[in-house]
């Protein structure tokens, strides 16, 4: 039996996206003892995972830290790794293979680095879709892909029957209006218009609630919507992860809850500006699609609410 490393640090979108890839290289290591090295924001939600056996904190602690950098390096090659897969491809993540497998090619690192298609730029290669490259690389490194493009995020959700309680939750709608400050452009400016829409033209026969992270609570006021939190704390990926799986539908920014209710399997639309294609990301699955404006201010709310009308039940 051996130790296989797979490496994802995030983002939460991303986290959604890999679990096909995550899927693929457990079950083609069935004899093997799968780990995963992580961020402490997705720690404990990959312990749920059932095809992780293990999960390593990896506190990304700068890399002039060279306290933190051999701790992490020693703790990494104690388990004498006889193969990574770099699932992150980042700066960051050459530079620790640089260290733990300086030499190595994709039989032993699999990353887009060592994997990529001869005579094509890892810049050229990144406007593919992020499924696709995935995809490719578990292929070249001798990976079987049965679940990389269609990942499956239904291992996530945790009870959350008290909060629905609490808030009266049965049949209701999901809106996830907000983005992160740096990201302003992927803020769609007119939720509180659909809200309207929603209340008027579906007579109220849907509850229409949203679920700010830790960061988004004040503004979540601006709001006119149930604002569903734990004890006044924002819910977590788990919870979250069952709030969406149980709605009627979502809405929401091109963000990370955009992606997990796409590869939950529930009905939503996601709203995308001229910043990325919904082919781009691989967001779109059968019954979560996407509207694109060149601008996200011209997009109207009646827009929005006749894509939510033709499929909400």
């Amino acid at each position: 039996m051996a130790n296989i490393l797979i490496i994802k640090h995030g983002s939460l979108g991303d986290i959604a996206q890999a679990c096909g890839a995550i899927q693929d290289i457990s079950e083609n290591h069935k004899d093997d003892e799968v780990h995963l090295l992580t961020t402490k924001a997705y720690f404990d939600l990959f312990k749920k995972n059932p095809h992780i056996s293990n999960v390593i904190l990896d506190k990304r602690l700068p890399k002039y830290n060279l306290i933190y950098l051999y701790s992490l390096m020693r703790n990494i090659k104690k388990y004498k790794f006889t193969k990574v897969y770099d699932l992150q491809n980042s700066s960051r993540t050459a530079f620790y293979k640089r260290i733990l497998f300086p030499n190595s090619t994709k039989d032993t690192w699999s990353s887009t680095e060592t994997t990529l298609p001869e005579g094509t730029t890892k810049e050229d290669f990144d406007k593919d879709s992020v499924l696709s490259r995935f995809d490719y690389q578990l292929k070249s490194s001798g990976i079987n892909t049965s679940h990389t493009l269609s990942p499956d995020f239904s291992w996530s959700p945790s009870d959350i029957s008290q909060i629905k309680n609490y808030h009266q939750l049965e049949k209701y709608i999901v809106l996830f209006p907000f983005c992160s400050p740096h990201l302003i452009s992927k803020k769609w400016p007119y939720y509180n218009d659909l809200i309207s829409i929603i209340n008027e033209k579906l007579e109220n026969k849907f509850k229409v609630v949203i679920a700010p992270g830790p960061g988004e609570i004040e503004d979540a006021s601006s709001i006119n919507a149930v604002c569903v939190l734990d004890n006044g704390k924002a819910l977590d990926i788990s919870q979250l992860s069952s709030l969406i799986k149980d709605s009627s539908f979502v809405v929401a920014n091109d963000t990370g809850p955009a992606h997990m209710t796409a590869h939950l399997g529930s009905k939503g639309i996601a709203l995308f500006g001229s910043h990325t294609t919904p082919f781009k990301v691989s967001i779109e699955r059968e019954n979560f699609k996407a509207i694109q404006a060149p601008e996200l201010s011209k997009l109207s709310p009646e827009k929005v609410f006749e894509r939510l009308s033709e499929t909400i039940s």
